[in-house]
């Protein structure tokens, strides 16, 4: 009894848990290359015989690449080259260290993938060259270049910008060979047409109607030459963009007030560096807002009708939360540049599982073209321009459930109306009528045209 209480009880549980634990490592280290190591989520390769020749992959269906966050690699001679996808599978990868070994060359595109990278170290390679396009669009912390025999040259004054930015007092101590292979401090590297480019943004008044157009115009100047673009970030209105060289415009069209505030950039880059100029566009626009309060644990849900039909929401008409304060939220029903065919019944209904409750209310917001001027008492003044987009807005919270309430009320209240419209438009044929027949009958009192023929009234005398 006791032995199989020994080998079925804790024991045993743990004994499976140190050969699952060493079946893993086995599999870890049966995926990765000769000369390295593996972890789930790091590479090491350091072991110089018989080394690596190329960068280390992990074989499929082994340890998940994009759990890796740190490579290094150390005494690797035959290691010469990082190809465009060898280290795109390491999209996690924060940490890549790769030292006293043979790199010579960096593809463009190598890191591409790599959003994540922090920290490279290339002391004591080979490189001679190296460009900023390897590490444009990443956010590093650091970048360990020494002890590589690059060439003095404009492709390298980069990293010359870059240490100067920095004015850090732990700045490297690098260097390049001129052609007489001696080496200079790359502090006193002077090349002559290498330097910084320049960027001018040329705009009008940027404070535009929402709808209306603008045209942006941008020059750069460099030696050597840049490349221009724009920089919209997430623009949503229409865009389009024309470059010639050193000239270029960017034409915004039908501008939405979603894009005010926003920055638009004019780019100049080259072999240096970067430079850019930046405006921010302020639109002006004119919303309506059906203002409300509702109060409720957990948050209502909320639906909007309108005539007594659920109201589809979309960017034109849509709920706005604008404050929240615990379990009271304060909003609107936002209405973008609303006409006569959105005057009506609006009817708010919040419920959550405890409950329900609903509040209509009657907005007019453009009188019928031709019929009045928008004067009308019948609806109470409860329309209000929009807060704007707040910052902590929590966006649409528009139940969308079919579910329709009762809505006598409304019916009631669109027959009534469909009443006096009838009786009025009755009224007016009438009305009508009665004058075109006393002109009539004026006109042939008065003729002056023997219309002998015409006759209104026939008289019958009364006596014999």
């Amino acid at each position: 009894m006791s032995s199989w209480i020994r080998w079925h009880g804790p024991a045993m549980a743990r004994l499976w848990g140190f050969c699952w634990l060493v079946v893993g490592f086995w599999r870890a280290a049966f995926a990765c290359p000769t000369s390295c190591k593996c972890s789930a989520s790091r590479i090491w390769c350091s072991d110089p015989s018989p080394g690596i020749v190329a960068f280390p992959r992990l074989e499929p269906n082994s340890v998940d690449p994009e759990n890796i966050t740190e490579i290094f690699i150390a005494n690797q001679k035959r290691l010469e080259i990082i190809n465009e996808d060898d280290v795109e599978a390491y999209v996690g990868l924060r940490n890549l260290t790769i030292v006293d070994s043979g790199l010579k060359f960096v593809a463009h595109k190598a890191f591409l993938k790599n959003s994540n990278l922090q920290h490279i170290n290339f002391t004591r390679n080979k490189l001679t060259s190296l460009s900023r396009k390897h590490f444009r669009h990443l956010d590093l912390s650091e970048l360990i270049l020494v002890g590589n025999p690059f060439t003095c040259s404009c492709d390298i004054m980069w990293i010359k910008t870059l240490q100067e930015a920095k004015s850090s007092p732990d700045t490297q101590d690098l260097y390049c060979l001129n052609e007489s292979s001696k080496n200079i401090p790359l502090a006193n590297l002077q090349i002559p047409n290498c330097g910084l480019p320049s960027a001018n943004l040329a705009a009008p008044n940027l404070t535009v109607e929402e709808g209306k157009s603008i045209t942006l115009s941008c020059s750069v100047a460099g030696d050597p030459v840049p490349n221009m673009y724009w920089d919209v970030g997430n623009l949503v209105s229409k865009h389009m963009n024309e470059t010639s060289h050193t000239q270029g415009s960017l034409r915004i069209t039908n501008i939405s007030s979603d894009d005010s505030g926003k920055q638009i950039s004019c780019v100049a880059e080259n072999l240096v560096g970067e430079d850019q100029d930046s405006v921010n566009l302020t639109v002006h626009y004119h919303h309506w807002c059906i203002p409300f309060t509702v109060k409720g644990n957990p948050k209502p849900a909320l639906q909007w009708f309108y005539n007594g039909a659920i109201l589809n929401e979309s960017k034109y008409i849509c709920t706005k939360i604008h404050v929240t304060n615990h379990t009271e939220y304060h909003g609107c029903l936002q209405l973008d540049n609303p006409t006569h065919m959105n005057n009506g019944d609006y009817t708010l209904i919040a419920k959550n599982e405890y409950g329900k409750d609903e509040k209509q209310i009657s907005a007019h917001f453009m009188g019928w073209p031709g019929i009045d001027d928008g004067a009308n008492p019948n609806y109470p003044d409860v329309i209000y321009e929009d807060y704007g987009t707040a910052a902590n807005d929590i966006g649409d919270t528009t139940n969308r459930s079919n579910e329709i309430p009762s809505t006598d009320v409304t019916d009631k209240t669109g027959r009534e109306h469909l009443s006096v419209y009838a009786v009025v438009v009755i009224a007016s044929v009438v009305g009508f009528c009665l004058l075109v027949m006393l002109f009539l009958l004026k006109l042939a009192r008065h003729s002056k045209f023997g219309m002998k023929g015409f006759v209104l009234f026939h008289k019958i005398p009364l006596d014999g």
